[in-house]
């Protein structure tokens, strides 16, 4: 089964669900989210907000394949990109820390360990781009597929809560205690994809 995952682009961006597609929880602020669904043009104001940060900060996704059939993504970036995060009750995210914004993965693909891998994919980027921290808010409440990821989830692929909250703790992964397992990263993911498509270097903006 061969299995890789490949940067987010306006390109590829048709192979997120649809209903992935059309949503802007994070993009936009709850007031522009609003108005863009009532507007009708929330997948328009998906692809702008892509687009803007592909070309002022560089690549904020991946896409995973399995047999060349998409079968879930991630999304991340700086939180000066993530207008809704301010709405938490555990926000701001730190500085120093690029926001996990969400993921997800297809029933019948779940549990199988893509979940880790996608991190783990997120955070061997962000080394190499300088980058300290992932911080994400989690659900604890959480009981179906959504925009804000389950607390649970985020725990059991090495997050930790810094800040407290009953449904939406801010949880924070750590860069540089991955810095030991940088390698053992690289050889599970040659692992666990197989065939990886390497991707090309990425240049300083």
């Amino acid at each position: 089964m061969g299995r890789r995952l490949v940067p987010l682009t306006l390109d590829n961006l048709q192979d997120l669900p649809r209903r992935c597609r059309m949503c802007v929880f994070w993009e936009l602020d709850p007031v522009s989210g609003e108005a863009a669904v009532k507007a009708g043009t929330p997948a328009l104001e998906k692809e702008a907000w892509i687009s803007a940060v592909l070309l002022e900060w560089g690549s904020c996704g991946r896409v995973v394949y399995v047999d060349e059939a998409p079968v879930g993504f991630v999304l991340y970036a700086p939180p000066a990109y993530v207008p809704r995060s301010t709405a938490f009750p555990t926000s701001p995210v730190s500085p120093d820390a690029v926001q996990l914004m969400t993921a997800f993965i297809v029933p019948g693909y779940q549990g199988q360990g893509l979940g880790r891998v996608m991190v783990q994919t997120v955070a061997k980027d962000l080394l190499r781009r300088g980058f300290k921290a992932i911080e994400a808010f989690g659900d604890a409440r959480w009981k179906e597929p959504a925009c804000v990821l389950p607390a649970e989830h985020l725990l059991a692929v090495g997050f930790k809560t810094v800040r407290p909250h009953p449904t939406y703790p801010r949880m924070r992964l750590e860069l540089r205690t991955t810095l030991s397992w940088k390698e053992d990263v690289e050889m599970a993911l040659d692992r666990l994809l197989g065939a990886v498509q390497k991707e090309p270097a990425l240049r300083p903006l």
